[in-house]
């Protein structure tokens, strides 16, 4: 079990230091389909999602904090923390009992 504990250790590291050392470095450009909307003229059209507007962590950067950098850091953070407890949490109701 210890071996198992340093392995899940180690991943968490790597993730959270990829999360938080990578993704400031991401393109700015715009993906596909915002390039086709600037190309035709109607991206200014659009607006968010309710959804969207109610997002805790707007485009990809946690709001209120000065430096891009690490506002987009701390959203990889966060992130990568919200899959691992959706996942953990998913394995804790999937797995069966005794086993």
């Amino acid at each position: 079990m210890t071996r198992m504990r340093l392995f899940f250790a180690l991943c968490l590291a790597v993730s959270v230091g990829l999360a938080m050392g990578l993704s400031p470095l991401a393109s700015s450009s715009p993906d596909g389909l915002e390039r086709v909307a600037d190309d035709h003229g109607f991206a200014g059209q659009g607006g968010l999602h309710p959804v969207q507007q109610a997002a805790p962590v707007p485009d990809y950067a946690f709001p209120g904090i000065g430096d891009p950098r690490l506002a987009t850091g701390l959203s990889g953070l966060a992130g990568t923390l919200a899959v691992l407890a959706l996942g953990w949490g998913l394995v804790r109701v999937v797995r069966r009992p005794g086993g």
